[in-house]
């Protein structure tokens, strides 16, 4: 197992925009009124924001990282460095986080980053920015973590459709001689790629007229080659297995009783699956927190989105140990151990 310890830095706020828009599950009309029960009762979504045609993931993040620092009170010459994950960037070229630090007003020193990673995405970047941090020859940094699912799958998938949602996020990093930081333990198994898959649109597989067709495939759902391709039994038992054991072992590590914790925040892939997991760690549901519900699986955002949206009084008001898992599509994952005290949370933010 992969543990890192990254010191000299903390955490200074969160910040998260969604779009307007809201999409109903119960509106659903390609499931009956007895199905959408089911699958809202089940995946714990009830309804999610969809990006308009014009809106991008940067778009989102930008919105959250202006905001949030105006409210941090940063000179931006000061921010050395932008990490960008996600994916849904703006173009295949040039890298998304040139085009944000340019819009943000960074300055021309600033290192940029993008990362290409989904449901573990934050976790990943938060490691990579706060290893950039920890020497002190960069002082302030910016993750910004976001995507535009809705863009990925097939309105007409059953399986897909209810369950994502669209959001962008920021996180503000700084770096502290003497603190004590934060703590990873990250994992990857590539065997499993297929389980979640976009077969075509890229340079393995291109675009053909093939990619475009709607088709049904093999468990009845409807989906061209360029949306998402995922197979729930294999993303369940990986999740399942993975994720208890990479908190616990992080735990284990860091000789951290469960007790210490104040909150263990999980990417929201789905109401079961998580309650499976938090379960499997015997975690006291009142320390689990939950966005599944109006924002659905928003990918590489959901733990900001939760905290900002789920969290937000005690990270303003006290001191908090968090602990972060993510894991999906790579097959990738991850956990990390910070701790917060009276830091920035701002209300979500609409663009």
């Amino acid at each position: 197992m992969a543990f890192i310890d990254i010191p000299n830095v903390v955490v200074k706020g969160f910040s998260a925009c969604v779009p307007p828009d809201i999409d109903e599950n119960i509106n659903y009309s390609l499931l009956t009124e007895e199905e959408r029960a089911k699958v809202i009762s089940s995946i714990g979504v009830e309804r999610k924001r969809v990006a308009k045609d014009n809106v991008s993931a940067s778009d989102l993040c930008y919105k959250a990282a202006e905001k949030l620092i105006e409210e941090l009170h940063w000179d931006k010459n000061d921010i050395g460095c932008l990490i960008f994950v996600s994916q849904t960037p703006d173009y295949i070229l040039p890298a998304t986080s040139c085009l944000l630090q340019h819009r943000l007003g960074l300055n021309s020193e600033c290192y940029t980053l993008d990362i290409s990673l989904g449901c573990s995405g934050w976790v990943y970047g938060l490691s990579v920015l706060s290893s950039l941090l920890s020497h002190g020859n960069i002082k302030k940094g910016l993750l910004l973590v976001g995507d535009i699912t809705t863009r990925l799958g097939c309105r007409e998938d059953t399986s897909y459709w209810p369950l994502f949602g669209d959001a962008g996020t920021a996180t503000a990093v700084e770096y502290v001689e003497g603190a004590s930081g934060m703590y990873f333990h990250t994992a990857t198994d590539g065997s499993g790629a297929e389980a979640i898959i976009i077969p075509d649109g890229a340079y393995r597989n291109g675009i053909s007229k093939e990619s475009l067709k709607i088709e049904v495939d093999t468990d009845g759902l409807n989906r061209s080659k360029l949306n998402t391709k995922m197979d729930g039994m294999d993303v369940f038992a990986f999740a399942v297995s993975k994720a208890p054991k990479s908190v616990a072992a992080l735990l284990e590590k860091l000789q951290m009783p469960q007790e210490d914790i104040d909150c263990f925040v999980f990417h929201q892939a789905n109401r079961f699956l998580n309650e499976k997991i938090r379960k499997k760690l015997k975690i006291d549901a009142s320390k689990v927190p939950y966005s599944l519900l109006n924002y659905g699986n928003t990918s590489c955002a959901t733990i900001p989105l939760t905290l900002v949206t789920e969290r937000q009084e005690q990270l303003q008001n006290s001191r908090m140990n968090i602990v972060g898992c993510a894991f999906g599509v790579g097959l990738s994952w991850g956990s990390v151990y910070f701790s917060t005290e009276n830091i920035i949370c701002l209300d979500l933010i609409e663009y």
